[in-house]
């Protein structure tokens, strides 16, 4: 299938095509907007990052694709708020919300300061709370909608060195189970990304000690699955109902071994630690 034709089930479910992306400036938010602009969608795209939200919105705009842009913190709820309100009043109503903001941290639980783990908790699981509470009114609206927050394969992974980050995305994953059966009366979908390591700028907010940080680069160097492959495949398994979108594919084994044999699981987190530390992983 091409990509408009992998994006018609989320056209055909919602036909004004209106989304509302936080993180847009860069990444995975940057890859998500292009997407679906080039599907037609109206935009409402937020970001911390004024001048890559303002070179964004100026690409996509020349290219006739109707985007507002806010500026703003996702730690703040009322700048979350009265940005997607303010998108949803000028578009009359909003379809899809999608969660994508995120920070990276890393280290062993003593290495990270008190500071960060906060820091942490407060992008990664409560800017996904701030989203999904300034959004959700406007999703069940029309006893339709779709919510999309972007957790990590970090959420189910547990991989030593990274409690911080590791609880904040395993918080997003709980959060995301917990509504998708408080909203399911109100026809409004809720799917959790869970992607490995790819291509991104999430490296560039990291906190941690530098050896973690080399760690978490080659990872994400090494990795074969650029961000544009990571948008157009979850907004097609999300179009398709999906609650749980584990990527790349290969990652679904990961996915199933650590909620069908959690102690085989552990064993292998530990033996991966092993190598690591012996210089056998990148």
């Amino acid at each position: 299938l091409d990509m408009n034709q992998q994006f018609a089930r989320l056209a055909t479910r919602f036909p004004r095509r209106r989304a509302f992306i936080t993180g847009a400036g860069s990444g995975l938010g940057l890859e998500l907007a292009r997407a679906i602009a080039a599907d037609g969608w109206s935009l409402g795209l937020f970001d911390h990052n004024l001048e890559r939200l303002t070179a964004v919105e100026g690409d996509l705009s020349a290219s006739g694709i109707p985007v507002l842009a806010y500026p703003g913190d996702v730690t703040q709820a009322s700048e979350l708020t009265v940005a997607v309100n303010s998108f949803a009043a000028t578009r009359d109503g909003l379809d899809v919300m999608i969660n994508n903001a995120g920070v990276a941290g890393s280290g062993a639980l003593m290495e990270v300061a008190l500071e960060d783990w906060r820091w942490i908790i407060e992008t990664n699981l409560m800017g996904v709370v701030h989203g999904c509470r300034a959004a959700v009114p406007h999703l069940q609206r029309n006893n339709s909608g779709l919510l999309i927050n972007v957790a990590s394969a970090a959420a189910f992974a547990s991989a030593p060195g990274m409690g911080s980050y590791n609880a904040s995305k395993a918080a997003v994953l709980a959060l995301s189970e917990t509504l998708n059966a408080e909203l399911r009366d109100s026809g409004t979908q809720v799917s959790v990304v869970m992607p490995t390591f790819f291509k991104s700028s999430l490296l560039e907010s990291f906190r941690g000690p530098d050896h973690a940080r080399v760690t978490a680069a080659a990872l994400m160097e090494n990795s074969s699955y650029p961000a544009t492959e990571l948008a157009r495949d979850l907004l097609t398994l999300a179009a398709n109902g999906e609650t749980y979108i584990v990527l790349p594919k290969s990652a679904r084994r990961m996915w199933r071994m650590k909620r069908w044999m959690p102690n085989l699981f552990l064993r292998r987190v530990t033996q991966m630690r092993e190598r690591m530390r012996q210089g056998l992983v990148p």
